[in-house]
Parts: C-alpha cells; sequence; structure tokens
C-alpha cells in the first residue's frame, strides 16, 4: 500500500476567493418572533459571517492541523488522508476513530494529546493509545467516490482494515465512532472481528427492521416512538441528502454562506449549548470543520454518503466487546437494553453533558471513558 506524507496548503487565491463571495452575500429575511425555530438564525448567521471575514485566520488554523502527522494512502483505488499519531506509553494500543456528518476528522483532534499522552492529563501511561484518525470517502481530504455504493459504511470498513493491518502492519486494533463513524464501526464488528480488540460508540444508528413489539422494553418503545417523532419534525436534511443530494449540492458547493448555515444548524441542534453555540463550541471551531468542506469542494460528496447507506435491520453482531457512552444532548440516546440487542455491551456511561459531537465538545470526560473501558481489553489480552 502506497501511504506518502501530507500537509495542507491551499492556495491563496481559494481564500480570497472566499472573500470574495462572503462579502456578496446576499442574505434572506426571517419571520418575527422566531429563532432558531425554521432553520438557522438570522442573527447568529450574520454574526457569524461577520467573524469569518473579518477576524478568522485559516492560516493559523492551518498551521494547527499541520502539527498532527497526516498521510495519503491508497487503498482500492480512493484516496483517504488521515492522522496517525504515535502513543508515548510503554505499550500503545492502536485505534482508528472515524467521525461523521457533518463534521470532519477536525471533530476528533482534540482525543489525540489525551489519548497518545495520558500522562499530560493526569493519566497513566499504561493507557496509551497508538491513534488513527481518517477522512471519510468523499470529506475532507480524501478522494471524492464517482460510482454510486462508493461511500458505503461497509466499504469504508473494508478500506479502514486494510489501512491498519496491511498499510501501518498492525495484527489488532480497537475502533471508535460518532454518527456515521460509529456505523463504520459496527461493519468493522460485523466484517472483521477477528481483527478487533474492542469497540467504543457514542451512537448506534436508527434501524428501520426491529424485533417484534412484544420483546421490546418500555424504553425501547418509547425510544422508537420518539425516531418516528424526531424524523418528522427534524429529518428534513435526511430526506433530501438520501434522494437528491445532488440538487442541494449546487447551493452549498457555490455558496460559503448557505454551506455555513446548512452546518451551522446541526451543531446548534446537537450540541449540549442550551441555545448557546459560542459556550461550547467557538466560532474559530465551528469555522474550521466548515472551511474543511469548503476548501476540498466536498460538501456534494459528502451528503451523497446517505444515498449510499444501507437500511439495516437491528440484529447482534459478533461479541466483540464494546461500550457504549451515552451524552444527554445526542440525538435520541438510546436506551442500555437496546444497545445491548445490538453490541456485547461490556461498559456503559451516562455522561453528564455533551452532545452528537462529543469529541469535539467534551474530549475529556470521553477519553477518561475510553481508557477505562479499554484498560479491560489490555487486561484480558
Amino acid at each position: 500500500m502506497d501511504i506518502q506524507p501530507f500537509a495542507i496548503q491551499i492556495p491563496q487565491a481559494t481564500l480570497d476567493d472566499l472573500q470574495t463571495r462572503l462579502a456578496m452575500t446576499r442574505w434572506p429575511d426571517q419571520l418575527e418572533g422566531f429563532a432558531w425555530e425554521f432553520g438557522a438564525n438570522l442573527g447568529y448567521m450574520k454574526t457569524l459571517i461577520d467573524y469569518w471575514q473579518n477576524q478568522y485566520n485559516w492560516r493559523a488554523e492551518e498551521a494547527k492541523l499541520n502539527q498532527f502527522p497526516q498521510y495519503l494512502a491508497d487503498i482500492q483505488g480512493q484516496r483517504i488522508h488521515f492522522i496517525h499519531a504515535r502513543g508515548k506509553g510503554p505499550d500503545p494500543m492502536p485505534i482508528i476513530l472515524t467521525h461523521g456528518w457533518p463534521s470532519s476528522f477536525f471533530e476528533m483532534l482534540k482525543l489525540v494529546p489525551l489519548l497518545t499522552d495520558p500522562n499530560s492529563s493526569g493519566g497513566d501511561p499504561e493507557d496509551s493509545f497508538d491513534v488513527v484518525i481518517p477522512s471519510m470517502p468523499g470529506y475532507g481530504f480524501s478522494s471524492h467516490p464517482r460510482e454510486r455504493g462508493g461511500m458505503s459504511g461497509c466499504l469504508a470498513a473494508g478500506m479502514w482494515a486494510k489501512l491498519m493491518t496491511d498499510g501501518l502492519g498492525y495484527k489488532r486494533f480497537a475502533a471508535a465512532g460518532s454518527d456515521f463513524g460509529a456505523i463504520i464501526t459496527q461493519y468493522l464488528t460485523q466484517d472483521y472481528p477477528n481483527l478487533l480488540t474492542g469497540i467504543y460508540l457514542t451512537y448506534i444508528g436508527f434501524y428501520p427492521m426491529v424485533p417484534d413489539q412484544s420483546e421490546l422494553s418500555e424504553a425501547e418503545k418509547r425510544y422508537l416512538g420518539a425516531q418516528q417523532v424526531w424524523t418528522f419534525r427534524e429529518g428534513a436534511y435526511f430526506m433530501i441528502q438520501s434522494t437528491k443530494p445532488q440538487t442541494l449540492s449546487y447551493a452549498l458547493t457555490d455558496s460559503p454562506v448557505g454551506l455555513a448555515a446548512w452546518i451551522t444548524e446541526k451543531f446548534h441542534s446537537w450540541t449540549d449549548s442550551d441555545g448557546d453555540l459560542d459556550q461550547h463550541i467557538s466560532k474559530d471551531e465551528l469555522l474550521t470543520n466548515i472551511m474543511i468542506y469548503w476548501l476540498t469542494q466536498t460538501i456534494g460528496s459528502s451528503i451523497r454518503s446517505y444515498v449510499d447507506q444501507t437500511p439495516g435491520k437491528m440484529e447482534p453482531l459478533p461479541p466483540i466487546p464494546a461500550a457504549f457512552a451515552s451524552f444527554p444532548k445526542d440525538i435520541l440516546p438510546p436506551p442500555r437494553e437496546w444497545v445491548a440487542r445490538r453490541v456485547n455491551l461490556r461498559h456503559w456511561t451516562v455522561m453528564p453533558r455533551g452532545g452528537h459531537f462529543a469529541a469535539l465538545e467534551e474530549p475529556q470526560l470521553m477519553a477518561e471513558d475510553m481508557r477505562k473501558f479499554f484498560r479491560q481489553m489490555r487486561e484480558e489480552r
């Protein structure tokens, strides 16, 4: 497998073009008396775009990103961008962390020093990890699949298995993920159980084919009912991205403000922010994630990943030890017994705070819990 070092180097002309587009923004109106009920709030978006134009510094953020060891690998005809940070303990455990939509590899970066060097945050060096963070196909600096099925979770899991074993030489490894990353992690469990030491999830996914209702607990029945309500009230983005992503791609690829609004609304809705996003995710962090989509022109390919996901059946996976961290403001946190139907649940944590982008919102909580769970796996090796 061909693996080459990589550094982010965005041409100045691309940044100049962005400034021109931001300066020429045409703003919509908004119904009086409403904030975020019908989508991205006009007042917040004007503040965010003003900050983007006049204070945000991409070159400074680019330099921060380039402090992480980045690579490009050719896997099954696709170029995959990834970070590979070596642990500083005596016997680091390899782990692959996978993001979802509308985030990017950037979501996971706060975990890197906490997992590679636990001693730096008051942890035990025995709990260190070699951390691998790939950009999903069609996201960030990975290539854009042009054929149907090129962004399925099953295909990505196969690429991750090849990257970790053939590319990086690990015989076995751990895996963790959120959103689509959790789905890919479950595909790894399904298709490559002999390679995994354990998995760590913050999200389980929606499964349209479920067990007989008579087998479900009352909490599970309420959970499935809440899924239906959530889909009706909040699922418009999911429906358009899984049916007509190409139409949406024109607007989001051409307008930086349109792209920012589409992504920002999800960060506002899915974080533990109590309506004040800036308290938990800074404007610089939000805009860096948005910039990764804008600069690589991957918003269109990223939303096509919704087309390639096959609706699954809620059935048990191979008995790989699994942990689940339930963050209170995530999208519909599932009951414990529902997660246990799917995975070999060995570790369950109800977090005191945090939402869908847990690694970005609450990295310390997440890293401490990951170290605690995988410590058991080290002892059983």
